[in-house]
């Protein structure tokens, strides 16, 4: 039984998974969780069987789409360097973890009952994130766009205050005015 959990899922059976994660983050975000499973299986065009294989809970789904948010997030930095300017890759990064945030605040009650349980759902997700942000900041600094005085635990958590602070789409725009704020001041020269 356990080489079965371990088995890689097959293409369809991964391509399902993530219509479902996608789905569930989106409902989650307008939603909250007072959205319906059913809900979510019908946004990600599966049947509920298929939801419920995948995610026999409701806690198993909000863990499941919290993790992929964390890694998704993280994931984006090296596509971002890649294609952008350091300091543009790290602009871009912050507007993408307001998303993130925005889809957390949807499941914050579930995230937080689910810790209650003794569960940890946010596993290693601030490392993640401060390793992400360590990557984008010591890009920059070797571009010499960002001064090298400040440690990404300043960052990370200035950029944790912002995202609380404003949550939800009424605040999205105070949020990055917010964020160009933080971002002008960690310039060279600033």
């Amino acid at each position: 039984m356990a080489a079965e959990a371990h088995r890689p899922l097959r293409a369809d059976a991964q391509r399902n998974r993530d219509k479902i994660l996608t789905a569930a983050a989106r409902v989650f975000t307008t939603e909250g969780l007072s959205a319906q499973m059913d809900r979510i299986a019908k946004e990600a065009g599966v049947g509920s069987a298929t939801l419920y294989r995948n995610f026999p809970t409701r806690e198993a789904l909000v863990e499941a789409v919290y993790r992929n948010e964390v890694a998704q997030l993280c994931e984006a930095v090296s596509s971002l360097l890649e294609q952008k300017s350091p300091d543009e890759a790290l602009r871009s990064w912050t507007r993408l973890f307001l998303d993130y945030v925005a889809t957390k605040y949807g499941m914050i009650d579930a995230l937080r009952a689910i810790a209650a349980t003794g569960s940890n759902p946010y596993g290693h997700s601030r490392e993640m994130i401060l390793a992400a942000v360590t990557t984008l900041m010591d890009a920059c600094v070797a571009a010499g766009t960002i001064r090298a005085d400040i440690p990404p635990t300043d960052i990370s958590a200035a950029l944790e205050g912002i995202a609380l602070t404003s949550a939800g789409a009424e605040h999205r725009q105070q949020a990055e005015r917010l964020l160009d704020l933080l971002l002008d001041g960690l310039k060279t020269g600033a």
